[in-house]
């Protein structure tokens, strides 16, 4: 199939499963404009703002705030990083495609995970201790998620793999650092609080 599927949910499930299987035609699929870009963030957005209100809602008050504010600081960060340094790369031009790919592939993860758990349950009833599915699941979903952004890095944005390895790294480390970083910051400052009372 050459060209882009017909209509645009067909296009983004085509260029999904092409880029999940490590297909660099998938990035066909996909427009790259400031409108396919931001209707490829809304649904990533969408479902943790449904579940931070509900819980505000609920009552939780601070903690469901700070909860909601760390999940949109995680999802906004990476097209934010890797337009940096696709500017500093000089592959601007090829951003708004990348970023569009990238974010309608974060769905593939969790798709992925699904058959991955159910590959191993049907190990683990074969004989597979359950300790060895567990040590595998995680390692080897956390493993593709990151191949799959350094094939849509080096692909998209048209890199060197030590580039595309860069930018993965430095974009998965900077984005723990601004999310995780302030919750430790907190839990510092409380301990020296409490500890010199």
């Amino acid at each position: 199939m050459s060209g882009r599927a017909h209509g645009p949910a067909a296009s983004i499930v085509v260029g999904v499963m092409r880029l999940a299987r490590g297909r660099a035609d998938g990035f066909s699929q996909f427009g790259g404009t400031r409108e396919s870009f931001l209707a490829s963030l809304a649904p990533l957005i969408a479902f943790p703002l449904v579940g931070g209100a509900l819980m505000l809602m609920g009552g939780g008050g601070i903690t469901a705030l700070s909860d909601l504010l760390a999940t949109v600081c995680a999802l906004v960060a990476p097209p934010v990083l890797s337009f940096e340094l696709a500017r500093l790369w000089h592959r601007d031009a090829a951003w708004l495609r990348f970023a569009t790919a990238f974010n309608w592939c974060q769905w593939a993860i969790p798709v992925l995970g699904c058959m991955l758990l159910l590959a191993l349950g049907m190990l683990v009833a074969v004989g597979l201790p359950r300790s060895a599915a567990r040590g595998l699941a995680l390692p080897g979903l956390v493993s593709y998620g990151l191949w799959l952004h350094w094939f849509i890095a080096r692909h998209g944005l048209g890199l060197s793999r030590f580039r595309a390895a860069v930018l993965v790294l430095g974009i998965n480390l900077a984005t723990a650092a601004i999310v995780v970083g302030p919750r430790f910051l907190t839990l510092v400052t409380n301990d020296a609080t409490f500890g010199g009372k």
